[in-house]
């Protein structure tokens, strides 16, 4: 009988997805397949772990709290590439650009289809990435997107009261004009939710043709001017703390970056203010 006292430590499966091994569904195959351990000995499903247990996936040990901090990266994307880690036709990927990890791996907030650009964001968190994902956290996504068609304030005002798509009924909470001449005109918009192709398919409910989407928001998080396309910033602590406020997380109080890790963020900012934009494709970077 419980003595209402909480157990200790946290379940494997969301250390394990903390780590950016995988989603939690992930890591819960992986432990019922055997191959995750604790303190050598074979994990079951729902064990909870602490920072003192010594645990390993697939026979390399976890690296402790301390030593995998969590890393977020934006990646201004452009059209061409799609999302996934691998393309049967042979098409590249977001993933191509983006450094390697030594430990972990990262893990894509969302996805943009293969025709529409801009903001990506990727973490070594499977926590923070399911958070920033979930439809309970209310985040808002902008898109800069060009029209071809006639758009008038009837359609605008179906647009914002909802209409009904094959998966159900969406909406923008907002649109806005922003120039174009004729049938082609600009407009920023925004949703609630990561639906597939969710604007586009908004807009052609409407009759009309989107040749242009953009994303230049997530929530709270901006490109910045000088992340050209195809080009990657990774942020701050601080920024990531805002971050995790935004996906209704507690500030993770990361320990303070070393001398080393100060430098390279530095060097990288120094990097995207000096070079062009980088060519379509190109080799994957080293570890960082």
């Amino acid at each position: 009988m419980s003595d209402g006292t909480p157990p200790a430590g946290e379940k494997l499966q969301k250390v394990l997805a903390r780590a950016g091994l995988g989603s939690r569904r992930e890591m819960e195959r992986a432990i019922d397949a055997g191959r995750v351990t604790v303190n050598g000995k074979v994990a079951e499903l729902g064990e909870r772990v602490t920072d003192a247990d010594h645990i390993e996936f697939d026979g390399s040990r976890l690296p402790s709290a301390e030593q995998n901090r969590c890393r977020v990266i934006l990646y201004n994307k452009p059209v061409g590439e799609i999302c996934s880690r691998h393309d049967p036709e042979g098409r590249p990927t977001v993933y191509d650009r983006l450094p390697r990890l030594k430990t972990g791996r990262w893990i894509s907030v969302g996805r943009l289809d293969f025709n529409t650009s801009g903001l990506l964001l990727f973490t070594n968190s499977g926590e923070l990435a399911n958070k920033l994902m979930h439809p309970s956290s209310v985040i808002d996504r902008e898109y800069l997107v060009r029209i071809q068609g006639d758009v008038d304030e009837e359609m605008r005002r179906r647009l914002l009261k909802g209409v009904l798509l094959d998966d159900g009924s969406a909406r923008f909470t907002d649109i806005v004009e922003s120039g174009g001449e004729g049938k082609n005109r600009w407009f920023y918009c925004v949703v609630m939710e990561g639906r597939n192709r969710e604007v586009r398919r908004l807009w052609e409910s409407q009759g009309v043709r989107v040749s242009r989407l953009k994303r230049v928001r997530y929530g709270s998080v901006f490109i910045p001017s000088h992340v050209r396309v195809g080009q990657w910033i990774e942020m701050e602590p601080r920024e990531i703390d805002d971050l995790c406020v935004t996906a209704g997380m507690p500030k993770l109080g990361q320990r303070p970056l070393t001398q080393g890790e100060k430098q390279n963020l530095e060097r990288q900012r120094r990097k995207l203010r000096k070079s062009p934009a980088p060519a379509a494709r190109r080799n994957r970077p080293k570890s960082v």
